[in-house]
Order: structure tokens, then sequence, then C-alpha cells
């Protein structure tokens, strides 16, 4: 199964998690019912986070894709939260993993939905968008999920080239927002 053919939810959860019936049933996108036991099981969106990070000259650091789904395809640095991890905790652990950076000032941007197709099923992610400054002396590697990086204007960045719809989203915004924070300061 490709990742552009991720099934949904209601086609690979068909036996009850708790007794094993068969008798499991979606009743919408994120709720399913077990008329065996009455085992009741949603379908909740995981958090994940994402780094834009800004150097000096006003560029982002974008990323390649080092696996699937999307492989060497334009990124943002980041991941999912771990379990009992707050989401500024997985920025930085995430950012520490991806390319060997402490983050600078992280500051909330926005958040975003998303659908991250992996292992042929659909995973329902809320993505929290972060804004970080360039660390100073910064060594960076790429490794883990990241292939290489590039600091690139943000006019530059085209967004076809982000496949994840709430990466994509974010890096729409926030060169709409430095296009309008440009317009005000040239009044």
């Amino acid at each position: 199964m490709s990742e552009e053919t991720a099934s949904m939810p209601s086609e690979y959860l068909g036996y009850c998690p708790h007794c094993g019936s068969n008798t499991f049933e979606a009743r919408s996108l994120k709720e399913f019912c077990c008329h065996a036991c009455g085992f009741n099981f949603f379908v909740n969106s995981a958090a994940a986070v994402a780094a834009i990070i800004e150097d000096p000259k006003g560029r982002l650091l974008m990323t390649r894709r080092a696996r699937n789904p999307w492989k060497g395809m334009l990124d943002l640095p980041g991941g999912f939260v771990d379990p009992d991890e707050s989401a500024e905790e997985a920025l930085k652990r995430e950012l520490r993993e991806e390319l060997g950076l402490e983050p600078e000032q992280p500051e909330y941007f926005m958040s975003a939905p998303n659908r991250y197709p992996f292992s042929g099923c659909t995973v329902f992610t809320t993505d929290l968008i972060y804004i970080c400054k360039a660390p100073n002396g910064r060594n960076i590697k790429a490794s883990d999920d990241v292939s290489a990086y590039e600091w690139t204007a943000p006019e530059d960045i085209d967004p076809a080239q982000i496949p994840a719809p709430s990466i994509r989203k974010a890096i729409i915004e926030y060169i709409n927002r430095r296009r309008v924070q440009s317009d005000q300061n040239n009044r």
C-alpha cells in the first residue's frame, strides 16, 4: 500500500483490542464500539512538534526527510511527542536528535491538523509549530529522520515541495505574516 493510499482506521481496526471479537464496529471516523463486550475506542489525534528555525539573515532551516513517508522531500525538523513529555520537551529532544541543536527562544506559532501515512495506515496528528532562533556557533549535523538540511530564504521556498499539509500550511502562514509585517514596517 502506498503512502498516498493509507487506510483509514475503519479499514484496519476490525477486531476488538479488549476481547478480540470481530464485532468491533466503526460508529464514525473516530469512534469504535465492540458489540460483544461493550468496549469503546476512540481514534484521537497524536501530538507532534515542528520548528521554524530562523537565522540572523532571515533564512529558514529546511530539512530533507531521510525516511518514508515523503522520503527526500522538504520538511521542518520535529516529530511526535512521547508519552509523559510536554510539547516543549519534545521540540528540544527532536532538534537534538535530528540536528544536534538546542533551540533558542522557542515561541509557539500555530497548530495545524495533519494526516500522516505510516505503515499503510492514516495517523491523525495535531502539529504544534514553534519559531526558534538559530543558536550561535551552531554545529548542525543531519541525523535520525533528517538526511540533509538547507538554509533558505522564505520567498524561495516552494510550498508544493512540502508534502505534509500541516507543515505546508505553517510555512505559508509564516511567509504571509512576514510579508504583512514587512509591509507595515515600510509604511
